[in-house]
């Protein structure tokens, strides 16, 4: 009788559920690849699914990710007590974080795989079928994976896992050591991604700027930018999640002599006073951390900055708020984005502090920041009117086409929209005009 129950479902098609931060997404593809190659069809659309079955790519980060994972979990785990799923699997950072909870009160879940041993799952379903294991599995290059990106532009990771180890930060708990790819592996990968069509990538790692210390005994992420901005194809090479002690100077250099590689850092820096940085556990003062980004704007002349700061971390008084908000002011970051301290079990914070400062007042304190770099944005934003910059358009949307400058990273930064009438091609670049700002995008006409 169940079968009954399972029609309509497509047989062999996969629900792909993605959740997190790229570096998930990366490994989704990675699996993604696998499944198809083995004979699935896998669909990424979490609103519509249809699929027999359907994997969900959790994030363990902080406690807004960790109940959205949980969500996704129990909506399908009732898809498949109604009969309308037939398998359900669970991957990535939650699971990998507490795989014994999850197990014990999660049922419905057929498998719980964590951030690295999710290919097992590949191994799992054609097991089911009665198949034995791919050979082609083992022979396929572990970067192949299958893009769900526009054409144009990719994620690279270059990297796993932390050493670190922030005080209020859970990742090196989930990702473990900090372990470098093989700079020949990923040129590789560069050229595999361009031939494809990709002509944008999103170099990301958890600590990008201590590429290769673990490998080489130092950093070598100015010698991996460079090689990689070798490979013709790739118009723009943009960097994410650099960490400010002990930066490779190095790597400036590259940025300002390489025209591809995008005058743009993800550099996240959490705090502004000496107090605060100590117990965060940053290893960094003050001083430094302020000379280090005179440095970088010294070095890479129109570079955009983008930041992440905190508020609310344990011990913050209103004279480190303040004295933030003022140091925010000074520096005045072309993108930044803040966020609340949420005490995560296991970590420095967690274990030595008293998570002191009511939930009001940290929203009341991130509320604040944020309405101070709103108006640093609106007022950056204003200063290109009138100036020329090359957009690549990303998508259609409405009456317009919808872009991004070397400035902008996707999905986290502002847009450039270009009226329809223009007629623009996706994943092309173009020679732009800005016409009109406001907060967050710019509104532009082709002019080449």
């Amino acid at each position: 009788m169940r079968v009954l129950f399972w029609i309509g479902m497509r047989k062999n098609e996969i629900d792909i559920v993605l959740l997190g931060c790229s570096k998930n997404l990366i490994d989704a593809e990675r699996l993604m690849h696998r499944l198809e190659s083995a004979g699935f069809h896998c669909v990424c659309d979490s609103a519509h699914p249809r699929g027999e079955i359907a994997v969900i790519n959790t994030c363990g980060f902080i406690g807004d990710a960790k109940e959205e994972s949980i969500n996704a979990i129990l909506a399908f785990a009732e898809r498949k007590r109604q009969g309308k799923l037939r398998r359900l699997y669970v991957m990535g950072c939650l699971s990998e974080r507490y795989l014994k909870e999850l197990e014990g009160e999660l049922p419905e879940v057929d498998k719980f795989f964590g951030k690295f041993d999710f290919m097992g799952i590949v191994d799992e379903l054609q097991k089911e079928k009665g198949e034995t294991v791919s050979g082609e599995r083992c022979s396929q290059r572990d970067f192949e994976r299958h893009l769900t990106t526009p054409q144009h532009y990719a994620y690279l990771k270059i990297a796993e896992g932390c050493n670190r180890f922030c005080s209020y930060c859970a990742i090196p708990l989930i990702t473990g050591r900090y372990k470098s790819r093989d700079m020949e592996e990923i040129v590789e990968e560069v050229r595999w991604l361009a031939a494809k069509g990709v002509r944008e990538l999103q170099v990301i790692a958890q600590d990008l700027t201590a590429y290769g210390t673990d490998l080489y005994g130092e950093s070598r992420i100015g010698e991996l930018i460079s090689r990689i901005s070798d490979v013709e194809e790739i118009r723009w090479i943009r960097l994410h999640y650099a960490y400010p002690t002990h930066f490779p100077m190095d790597l400036l250099r590259v940025m300002r002599e390489r025209k591809n590689v995008c005058n743009y850092l993800d550099i996240a820096l959490q705090h502004s006073t000496d107090r605060m940085l100590d117990l965060m556990r940053r290893h960094i003062t003050a001083s430094e951390q302020t000379a280090l980004i005179e440095k970088i704007r010294e070095q890479v002349p129109g570079i955009h900055l983008r930041t992440t700061l905190m508020v609310g971390h344990p011990g913050e008084t209103e004279q480190d708020f303040e004295e933030m908000v003022e140091w925010v002011k000074r520096m005045r970051f072309e993108r930044m984005g803040a966020f609340a301290y949420s005490e995560e079990e296991g970590t420095y914070a967690a274990e030595h502090y008293k998570d002191d400062i009511p939930n009001e007042e940290k929203e009341r304190r991130l509320e604040r920041l944020m309405a101070v770099q709103e108006d640093i944005a609106a007022e950056i934003n204003s200063n290109k009117v009138g100036k020329q910059l090359q957009v690549v358009v990303d998508r259609e949307e409405g009456d317009y086409y919808v872009g991004r400058t070397e400035y902008d990273s996707p999905e986290v930064d502002g847009e450039v929209l270009i009226k329809k009438e223009e007629n623009c091609r996706v994943g092309e670049f173009y020679e732009v005009e800005i016409v009109k700002a406001d907060t967050f995008d710019l509104y532009g006409k082709i002019t080449k």
